[in-house]
């Protein structure tokens, strides 16, 4: 008997149920004495009730019968204690998220009991109880449908007038706590997704709606917090700028995603209001007139923020109406956003400000009053010959500014002569504006960046509906629109006078009125200029080669022959530079570089989007082999300027190929490794082609005795010898085997490649050499950090110093080293031959040519081009 009154209860029985119940009714006031017990009870109920729903419905019938939510509240009004409160917040929200049953939903949300808890006076100076509500809110909005919202709000006359569950959500929606603006922007999405009409009109009325308008006033300060960084940065370089950055720019784009989902939503005239905030807060008074003007108030935004946040915008916030507009409005001169941004003019210098009369080489079918309304910079335009690179160094400054330059202008004008960030952002914008698919064709067509596919499926729709002017234009040397003008500006005009009647901002006449074709060649001109710049990273130039392959027309009506020789130009001077480097530092791994490259390039150029998001215009471009001591003779500076170079000679390579309509090859055409020679110094020493490893057994012939010592008295005797095989080459220290002639053991070998041999002056005995590293840290941004230095320990060059018996001997060893870095150069300049030859380009479509000698072929036949 005794035994049956101590056994314990089964805590998930119904008997455990109504005990706890039981005991919770009789509980008058909650204080320190028993919170302990009704905090356990709390817990308890809940597992009851959670476990009841799947294995027992009288588990939750039994909780309706006592009305327990209603003792819940009761416990809520009685309690005196912080604890108490956490734990019912935290029954509930765990009742609401595991509750399966429909009908178990339904009641816990009748009653008005969970609005009394939603409307409660929490103290929310309690961080640990403000998440413990939010989590709360949330659970309630996760169980959202079109039969459980209407149990959560009151409507009068089928209007909703109260909806606690959103307007109590929507106080922390700028909490400075991120974990809680996430979850309050879970809770909206829940609400808005629902799809109940009465609600839609509920959040969308005055002053709920203002919740959108705060929306846009909360991005346009995280817009300015971003710029301040960014700014910053140019001074302050370092790993906590960019992470800063990254962070910042992580939280905006979390915003516009944001934006997206609600817009998604479907709810009438959200659109129109993110449209309406979006434009009249950020882009005409900040991010528009930031492009050309200097801020006269702090909270200005600078131009390559600028152009980052309208890449963002146009590609996240994907509103037709948002991006024609914008699209729109950089057809409007500077003067129209002067009044809306309290700036003044900059010194502002356009690549597009004086007019010329004359017409442009290869500009036979523009119209004179096409070509009136063609502007162009007399020292910039690509119809100059004059114009080969351009070096910041030598540009002159003008302080003059002229205010009615359109928008559209300035963006080409930082192509022209903008800095690297400039030139990128002003590249992410043409490319995101052509990968916009919310932007009209038209629209697209009158800014020059209608895709060629485009434009030739454009022409084919009106050449097979029977309009005559598409097939005219179809099969004629002028690809594009119509040639006045007017065809396009459809949806352009009603843009222009949304923007005049609704925004005040008025555009020239002018500049709409250009044809589509005077544009599209302004940007090509713009483009090519590019190509032509020295102080530009191959990052961009990358950049821009994919979109001028996007832009490239079918006919030569806009990409015309000068166009051809301004980059033929550039490919000539990149040869050359690159001619230099096979008697550089690193010519033993530049055909291997260059063919990384080529298939890097090829796979960018040829990709449907750009390689790199628009938020790599915050950073400047990343020096990879950067580090502690390293100055700009070192071999790791050298290494960063040849892959430099190779970049941007792959670029300029392949860009004359496609501008001739061929494809590109998988490989580009170089010849192979020559046989190795059998008078050779590496044959003659017995090296074989994985060349001279430590331990190994080598002849000494042409060896020269000398001394060195590693460390600091400990000076030891080799045989000095320096030795070619093909593109590789090493200086190696051997010791001599005493019981085998001519014979010794390679104990020390090192590149032969930029080894800088020097005599010393006062020593002449002595021979001092540069040893760099066989090969150079990673450059894949994946491995080195996508945005920022590479982490690497101080990179610093070794040094030998040999000390011979005689002069005689030094100079020996010096000539010898001398003669295999020839021969290395030659073979590496050899396989590069086909390469540079322009004119084998030109003409890839003859038959092949033979090698210049019976041991070479080619890699990569002539004919796959």
């Amino acid at each position: 008997m005794w035994f049956s009154f101590w056994r314990p209860r089964d805590r998930f029985s119904f008997d455990e149920l109504r005990y706890l119940t039981d005991q919770l009714v009789k509980i008058q006031v909650v204080n320190d004495v028993n919170k302990d017990f009704v905090i356990e009870a709390l817990r308890s109920i809940a597992e009851l009730i959670t476990y009841g729903d799947q294995h027992d419905t009288t588990f939750f019938e039994f909780f309706m019968e006592k009305q327990i939510m209603g003792e819940f509240v009761r416990i809520l009004k009685i309690s005196r204690t912080m604890t108490v409160s956490l734990q019912l917040l935290q029954t509930i929200s765990i009742m609401i998220q595991n509750l399966k049953n429909e009908h178990a939903i339904y009641y816990m949300f009748s009653n008005e009991h969970m609005n009394y808890l939603i409307t409660y006076s929490f103290d929310f100076k309690n961080e640990e109880l403000l998440s413990y509500y939010i989590s709360f809110l949330r659970a309630i909005s996760g169980k959202l449908d079109r039969n459980t919202i209407s149990l959560l709000v009151k409507t009068e006359e089928d209007e909703v007038v109260s909806f606690p569950l959103y307007i109590e959500a929507i106080r922390f929606a700028f909490h400075e706590e991120s974990m809680v603006r996430t979850a309050v922007r879970a809770l909206t999405l829940n609400v808005y997704h629902v799809g109940d009409d009465s609600v839609n009109r509920y959040v969308t009325s005055v002053p709920h709606s203002d919740y959108f308008l705060d929306l846009v006033k909360f991005f346009r300060k995280q817009c300015i917090d971003l710029n301040v960084l960014v700014s910053d940065s140019t001074t302050n370089l370092g790993g906590d700028t960019t992470s800063s950055i990254t962070a910042a720019v992580d939280e905006i784009e979390d915003n516009l995603y944001y934006f997206s989902d609600i817009i998604s939503a479907g709810i009438p005239d959200v659109g129109r209001l993110f449209t309406e905030n979006i434009l009249r807060l950020l882009i005409f008074p900040l991010l528009l007139p930031s492009l050309t003007i200097e801020a006269v108030k702090e909270i200005q935004i600078g131009a390559v923020t600028s152009l980052y946040l309208i890449c963002c915008i146009l590609r996240i916030v994907k509103i037709k109406d948002l991006s024609n507009t914008i699209a729109a409005a950089l057809f409007c001169p500077l003067q129209a956003f002067l009044s809306k941004s309290g700036a003044k003019p900059n010194g502002y210098k356009s690549g597009y400000g004086v007019t010329h009369e004359i017409q442009p080489p290869g500009s036979n079918n523009l119209t004179k009053a096409e070509v009136g309304n063609l502007r162009v910079d007399s020292e910039n335009l690509s119809s100059s010959p004059q114009i080969q690179h351009v070096d910041a160094s030598v540009a002159t400054e003008n302080d003059s500014c002229d205010c009615h330059l359109s928008l559209r202008e300035a963006l080409l004008s930082f192509l022209t002569s903008g800095d690297d960030l400039q030139v990128s952002g002003s590249l992410s914008v043409l490319a995101t504006l052509l990968q916009t698919k919310e932007l009209d064709e038209s629209m697209s067509d009158a800014l020059g960046i209608l895709p060629q596919r485009k434009q030739h499926k454009k022409l084919l729709l009106q050449a097979l509906v029977g309009e005559s002017s598409g097939e005219e234009q179809l099969f004629s040397s002028e690809s594009g629109s119509s040639r006045n003008g007017i065809e396009f500006g459809s949806e352009l005009d009603g843009c222009l006078q949304k923007l005049k009647e609704q925004y005040g901002v008025s555009c020239s006449f002018l500049e709409v009125r250009a044809s589509p074709r005077v544009h599209r060649f302004q940007v090509l001109d713009a483009l090519v200029s590019v190509f032509c710049r020295s102080n530009i990273s191959s990052e961009t130039l990358w950049d821009g080669g994919w979109l001028l392959r996007q832009l490239l027309p079918y006919s030569e009506a806009e990409f015309n022959w000068h166009h051809r020789n301004l980059l033929q130009e550039s490919y000539k001077n990149s040869a050359s530079a690159l001619i230099e480097e096979t008697r550089g530092l690193w010519p033993d791994i530049l055909t291997t570089v260059l063919c990384d490259e080529w298939k890097k390039c090829k796979r960018g150029i040829e990709a449907s989007s750009p390689r790199k998001e628009p938020k790599h215009i915050l950073f400047s471009p990343p020096k990879f082999f950067s580090g502690d001591g390293l100055t700009s003779d070192s071999s790791f500076a050298a290494g960063e300027r040849m892959y430099e170079l190779v970049k941007v000679f792959v670029l300029l390579h392949q860009l004359q190929i496609f501008s001739l309509g061929r494809s590109l090859p998988e490989q580009p055409p170089i010849y192979s490794p020559a046989d190795f020679l059998e008078n050779s110094r590496a044959n003659s020493a017995g090296i074989d082609a994985s060349g001279p490893k430590p331990g190994i057994e080598l002849r000494l012939v042409d060896a020269v005795p000398c001394r060195i010592a590693f460390e600091r008295g400990k000076e030891r005797h080799f045989c000095f010898l320096a030795i070619s095989l093909g593109e590789s080459g090493w200086v190696v220290l051997a010791e001599e085997l005493p019981l085998k002639q001519h014979y010794g053991v390679v104990r020390v070998a090192a590149p032969l490649a930029g080894c800088n041999p020097k005599i010393d002056d006062k020593h002449f005995k002595w021979l001092h050499l540069r040893i760099r590293p066989s090969t150079l840290p990673s450059k894949d941004p994946v491995r080195s950090g996508a945005y920022g230095k590479v982490k690497t320990k101080a990179l610093v060059d070794g040094r030998w110093t040999l000390a011979f018996r005689d002069e005689e001997s030094c100079k020996s060893a010096l000539a010898m080293i001398l003669e295999e870095l020839n021969l290395q150069s030659t073979e590496v300049n050899r396989r590069l031959r086909p390469l540079l030859d322009l004119e084998t380009v030109v003409q890839s479509s003859n038959p092949p040519l033979g090698p210049p000698d019976a041991s070479s072929s080619y890699s990569s036949p002539y004919n796959s081009l």
